[in-house]
């Protein structure tokens, strides 16, 4: 199994470790502890980009999920790393912008937030 967190943000900091231990403990949990993930944290524009090509939603959202090349016909337009996606069971992007401001919104904290996000998107792909 391998678990790739990609910073592609300088907003926020993040622990990339705690973030890997996080879904690592949420593919357990569900069942898929096998499976190779990769999370990538950006910023507002680029995950409004992506929704707006992938959903056809013009708008800027927290978290994204994307499963597998086996799973959805053009897998190869959305890789944060080098290798592609196909050994992956998907691609998790999450947005710092909107993290933090929900955090703020809900009086908690970002790391918290990105907690509830990389959970809400593990589950969404995994199970």
């Amino acid at each position: 199994m391998e678990i790739e967190v990609v910073n592609r943000q300088r907003l926020a900091r993040i622990d990339a470790r705690r973030v890997a231990r996080l879904v690592d403990t949420t593919l357990g949990a569900v069942g898929r502890a096998d499976a190779n993930w990769t999370v990538a944290l950006v910023r507002d524009r680029v995950i409004r980009n992506l929704n707006r090509k992938f959903r056809g939603n013009d708008r800027v959202t927290d978290v994204l999920s994307f499963p597998a090349e086996d799973e959805r016909e053009h897998a190869s337009d959305v890789s944060f790393t080098g290798s592609g996606v196909s050994e992956f069971l998907g691609d998790i992007v999450i947005s710092a912008d909107t993290a933090l401001n929900q955090a703020d919104d809900a009086g908690h904290s970002f790391e918290r937030e990105v907690n509830e996000l990389v959970i809400h998107g593990v589950r969404h792909r995994g199970g």
